[in-house]
């Protein structure tokens, strides 16, 4: 390590950065972001970096098994390390341990599809998901990241922050999943000031077509980055349904926050 590398930052400024440290990281996240295998050209032309530093990096996680190859040896994907750390990271994580009976008993009782999802930057983060009684499409898995302004889960949370902090947590454009999802800022500022005087969120298949989701956000951390979510096919929101949802919702929160309250924080 440069002597660069280790200097003390200078009072009032943020801590440099390790280069090394820094790009091992980011070409986890690329491996994360970007399922499958990849080429060396194809990881170089993605991430800038320069191929001799990048092969040298790439055979470093391979050894340590943060990264495989296939049959070959010429394509990369993440490696079996990364699911021993991710399901470390659940198993040790409080709100999901505290949430646990309250998302089996939000399942049983709607019979639907229920998600506990945590805000990262603008994306949230599926931790835990209890599946539908009833057949349906392939469900969010633990671990996958969407924007928050496609979901019921992120906009539930981004509901507990006033229009200015909001403001600046938009990305420049707003992501599209579905031809319903909300693109104009304005409107999904609207949406948000009728999620605070509602209670809870909808997700009008703007991250999914043919599925309806309700979110509410968990009042156990300051500000509010967790929330819990039901996912209905749309042919299955009979008349009243919505309510019935949206009404299970708000108990299975009451309950979470309830059990959090008798829990020392570490969240």
């Amino acid at each position: 390590m440069t002597q660069q590398e280790i200097a003390a930052p200078q009072e009032g400024t943020a801590a440099p950065h390790v280069k090394s440290a820094v790009r091992t990281v980011e070409l986890l996240d690329f491996f994360a972001q970007y399922p499958g295998l990849h080429s060396l050209s194809d990881l170089q032309a993605k991430l800038g970096y320069p191929k001799s530093s990048l092969h040298a990096l790439l055979r470093t996680l391979v050894g340590l098994g943060w990264i495989e190859t296939d049959v070959t040896g010429t394509l990369y994907r993440i490696g079996m390390r990364a699911l021993l750390v991710g399901a470390t990271y659940i198993d040790g994580d409080p709100v999901v341990q505290i949430a646990r009976d309250a998302l089996d008993w939000l399942a049983e009782v709607t019979g639907e599809t229920v998600h506990l999802a945590r805000l990262d930057h603008f994306d949230v983060v599926y931790l835990a998901t209890r599946a539908s009684r009833h057949y349906l499409r392939p469900f969010a898995r633990v671990g996958r990241r969407l924007p928050a302004s496609t979901t019921s889960l992120g906009k539930a949370i981004l509901a507990t922050r006033d229009d200015a902090e909001v403001a600046r947590m938009l990305p420049a454009e707003l992501p599209r999943l579905t031809k319903n999802t909300v693109v104009d800022q304005a409107q999904l500022m609207a949406d948000l000031r009728r999620i605070r005087k509602r209670g809870y969120s909808i997700d009008r298949e703007e991250n999914t077509e043919g599925l309806r989701c309700f979110g509410v956000a968990l009042d156990i951390a300051y500000p509010p980055r967790d929330a819990v979510s039901v996912s209905v096919p749309v042919p299955r929101l009979t008349a009243g349904r919505d309510r019935e949802i949206a009404a299970c919702l708000l108990e299975a929160r009451e309950r979470i926050e309830v059990a959090a309250r008798g829990v020392r924080r570490t969240y």
